[in-house]
């Protein structure tokens, strides 16, 4: 998950330098939502001490 919101960060670079500020802000907001949502699965994760099941 960190991957892709890397991945978009990346992107809503790339779109602000292109002058595409729609896009770039789109990209930024959801790589950050991302981001937020890693953290915490990372934190839930590290307080149970639980494995994630498949």
């Amino acid at each position: 998950m960190l991957k892709i919101a890397l991945i978009l960060f990346a992107v809503a670079i790339i779109a602000a330098l292109l002058g595409l500020g729609g896009i770039a802000d789109f990209a930024l907001w959801l790589a950050g939502v991302l981001a937020v949502v890693a953290v915490v699965l990372l934190i839930i994760h590290a307080v149970t001490g639980r494995t994630p099941t498949v």
